[in-house]
């Protein structure tokens, strides 16, 4: 009896899980803080959102179709979700032409340049909401308040900034600042998609539950921030804010909850995942504090993307069948 084998390399074991549907899952735990987002700045949000979510998505099936000549990959809606993180790091009202640029940075250099989803080593929507930043730093930093008698013009981050370079200290400036209670529902200018604490810990809860994520980067990453910036308060409470403050602006929630936990760019092991954290809060707080940027965020996950490859070699899961030595 003639009988065919066929012999493939691991893994034999799939799961249920597609790309789509983790992307999904994604996208939806994000709608709570878009809705926020349309709710303070208005239609603004939506059409945003929708130019970069188009000119993701066709930049992505330019690319494939004419230049790698690939598979289609649209359909796996990571270039969705890639429009929709690149949006929800943009001010209100940044022109349109400017949002089409950092969605073609994104796709083009961020994503597909390295072979699309799956090799490239850095967040694409990252790669370009800093190209943007740095090209184009005027409007990219030009927030509008979402009141008229709160401060314009800037994040409550470079607000604080500002004031302290002016020589004030931080007991002058809180009580210019908006509340907590503004900063936890979303009431405080800065990019659309980062305003509202509560709403992305909403959406974070909903990954937990769903399994997409695990706890260890995001929690890690909030833990380190407010144990350092917890230091610096301490040592000068005059010259260095306290950490729930850092927690809430500057894209904290918004990076750890969904950038710095992509699949492709961060770690695989969670020794090396409670690594890269640690090493993005304590990146985000020196840039915000001793560097030339109120935020730092969007820095510290691309810098730790960087040591993804060497935490992947050096710190490794058990094998499978390893007999631990006790």
């Amino acid at each position: 009896m003639n009988k065919k084998f066929i012999i493939s390399p691991s893994p034999h074991i799939h799961g249920h899980d597609t790309t789509s549907k983790l992307m999904r899952d994604v996208l939806i735990a994000l709608i709570p803080a878009f809705a926020v987002s349309v709710v303070v700045f208005g239609v603004t949000s939506i059409v945003i959102t929708a130019v970069a979510v188009a000119a993701c998505i066709l930049f992505e099936y330019l690319i494939q179709k004419f230049l790698i000549k690939g598979p289609g990959t649209i359909c796996n809606l990571s270039a969705v979700l890639t429009g929709v993180l690149l949006a929800f790091n943009m001010p209100p009202h940044i022109p349109l032409w400017i949002v089409i640029v950092g969605a073609l940075v994104a796709i083009g250099i961020g994503k597909m340049s390295f072979g699309g989803l799956g090799t490239n080593p850095f967040n694409p929507a990252l790669v370009g909401r800093v190209f943007l930043l740095i090209s184009f730093p005027g409007q990219m930093t030009d927030y509008p308040s979402p009141s008229p008698d709160a401060m314009s013009g800037a994040t409550p981050l470079a607000f604080v900034k500002e004031s302290l370079k002016s020589g004030k200290g931080i007991s002058e400036i809180m009580p210019d600042l908006v509340s907590y209670q503004d900063m936890i529902i979303g009431f405080k200018g800065g990019s659309i998609g980062e305003i509202a604490a509560a709403a992305l810990i909403l959406g974070f809860i909903f990954l937990l539950w769903r399994k997409v994520i695990t706890w260890h980067i995001p929690v890690v990453i909030v833990i380190t921030m407010a144990l350092f910036s917890g230091i610096l308060n301490l040592a000068d409470p005059e010259r260095y804010i306290n950490p729930l403050f850092h927690i809430l602006n500057g894209g904290t929630l918004l990076g750890a909850i969904y950038m710095a936990t992509d699949y492709v760019t961060s770690p695989m092991v969670k020794k090396a995942m409670v690594i890269y954290a640690i090493g993005i809060g304590l990146i985000t707080i020196l840039i915000r504090v001793f560097g030339a940027y109120p935020e730092g965020m969007s820095f510290a996950i691309l810098i730790m993307n960087a040591i993804v490859p060497l935490l992947n070699k050096y710190i490794k899961p058990k094998r499978f069948g390893e007999v631990v030595k006790k």
